[in-house]
């Protein structure tokens, strides 16, 4: 810390300066994450910027607020509405503090369940596919569950529902299943797992339930393909959490979970407090928050309506559909990705022998692109991809200019490449009878090496 003061204006010029070499966020196609709102809500976010949500009782109309988002998110996930169910939720900082939350809530009544049976409550366990996000991972950790994974496989980047039902045992707090991977945007099939888990359940005489992980997919899937049963209409999903800061399309620091009733979420894990005025229950992993980003959600929620994020989630399938045929049109890619899913356009390169979609990548920075590249899980970890999110504030425009310097970045790299291979091909080494011995074994091992070398780009990345 300074020891004095300094001017409010040298401070901020001080920190814009530095902000400037951060990237452009409407450019960052590695996220997931909304980049782009209107300025009205803008100006709402603002004007509620110095409102901390935790006090409901100060602040009763954004409690009203994140209760009206609970409900019409609730009905987009057709949960039932009625005297024997009737769906409970809450508001969070995003999806991994939704899924710590519906992760407890499976442990807790996994190990009431247990113990009313006199059996061992020490090893839970979930199921999941190993293209989770990390946040289950830090559910696992954190919590002491066991993270049990099925295994993918090249041509098969989700979670096989046959496999999870077989990794199922008495253990098994819940199977998470995934509504848009993060890798390539696909929608597992939760349905089949659905009618799988439920036959083994009845074998077995278990009750595991379903946790359906919408991050990405929960404000596409009821816009774009409403008649897809992957939510409360099949009766193991017990609980879904869904990314407001994604395509709910509110600034990042919003994350939904919904529970199908009551029952679902133990009591004792909701914690009652007054010392902020009235009774306030609360089930959250951290205590304040700003209130901006939930007055957003729910800007959004009546600003758009359904038929306004039909819309969006229309227009970005588009644009993913124009980018996906750009990228096949180089016919250097293979396309990992599909149509129905996230809208997103993940691709590996046909031959890599003389660069990698790494190369790709970090040469495209220099465009401004921020296109990330990434390796498979297992068992796919020899398969490397690059991927390209499509978001509300991706244009066509923007798709068709991000395939001109793809292929201007394949052609620097063919040239780098034929330049280094060429010039080292013929390298050739003249010995003189006069120069010494050593000198020219030298010469002889260096010239080994870097022919050795090109050998070795030939399989890796490329140039020298």
């Amino acid at each position: 810390m300074p020891p004095q003061s300094i001017p409010k204006e040298a401070a901020y010029q001080i920190i814009n300066d530095e902000l400037m070499l951060d990237g452009n966020p409407r450019l960052n196609l590695a996220s997931f994450v909304t980049t782009w709102m209107e300025p009205e809500c803008d100006k709402l976010i603002m004007d509620a910027v110095n409102k901390n949500y935790v006090d409901m009782d100060e602040y009763p109309v954004t409690t009203e607020l994140q209760n009206r988002c609970v409900n019409m998110i609730a009905h987009l996930f057709n949960a039932p509405i009625g005297d024997d169910e009737t769906a409970i939720g809450v508001g969070t900082v995003g999806s991994s503090e939704a899924i710590m939350l519906a992760g407890l809530a499976f442990k807790r009544k996994w190990q009431n369940r247990r113990k009313a049976e006199g059996k061992p409550t020490d090893k839970p366990n979930i199921v999941t596919g190993a293209n989770v996000q990390v946040c289950w991972e830090k559910f696992a950790r954190y919590f002491e569950v066991e993270l049990k994974e099925v295994k993918l496989r090249e041509g098969y980047y989700v979670m096989d529902p046959a496999k999870a039902v077989e990794m199922v045992d008495e253990n098994t707090i819940c199977v998470a299943a995934i509504l848009g991977s993060t890798l390539t945007g696909e929608f597992e099939d939760v349905k089949t797992l659905n009618d799988l888990l439920t036959a083994k359940n009845k074998e077995a005489g278990w009750d595991v339930p379903i946790h359906v992980d919408a991050a990405s997919g929960g404000f596409i899937a009821p816009f774009l393909y409403p008649e897809l049963e992957w939510d409360f209409r099949l009766p193991l999903v017990k609980s879904i959490n869904v990314s407001g800061h994604k395509y709910g399309l509110v600034y990042a620091g919003v994350g939904w979970v919904v529970w199908r009733n009551k029952e679902d979420l133990p009591e004792e894990l909701i914690f009652h407090i007054n010392y902020l005025g009235a009774d306030q229950p609360t089930f959250t992993l951290n205590f304040s928050k700003g209130s901006s980003q939930i007055i957003a959600q729910y800007y959004q929620l009546i600003r758009l309506g359904f038929e306004g994020y039909r819309n969006i989630m229309e227009n970005c399938t588009e644009n993913m559909k124009v980018l996906k045929a750009g990228i096949e049109a180089t016919e250097r890619f293979v396309i990992v990705s599909k149509d129905v899913g996230v809208p997103l356009v993940a691709f590996s390169l046909k031959d890599s022998s003389k660069f990698t979609v790494f190369d790709v990548s970090e040469s495209l920075r220099r465009f401004g692109w921020i296109v990330p590249a990434y390796t498979m899980p297992a068992d796919a970890e020899h398969v490397a991809v690059l991927r390209v999110v499509i978001r509300e504030d991706f244009s066509r425009s923007l798709a068709e200019r991000l395939v001109i310097d793809i292929q201007k970045v394949l052609l620097d790299l063919d040239h780098r490449w034929t330049r280094t291979s060429t010039a080292i091909t013929h390298v050739q080494v003249e010995e003189k009878p006069e120069q010494p011995e050593v000198l020219n074994k030298s010469i002889r091992e260096i010239t080994k090496y870097w022919k050795a070398l090109v050998q070795r780009n030939k399989k890796t990345s490329g140039v020298c």
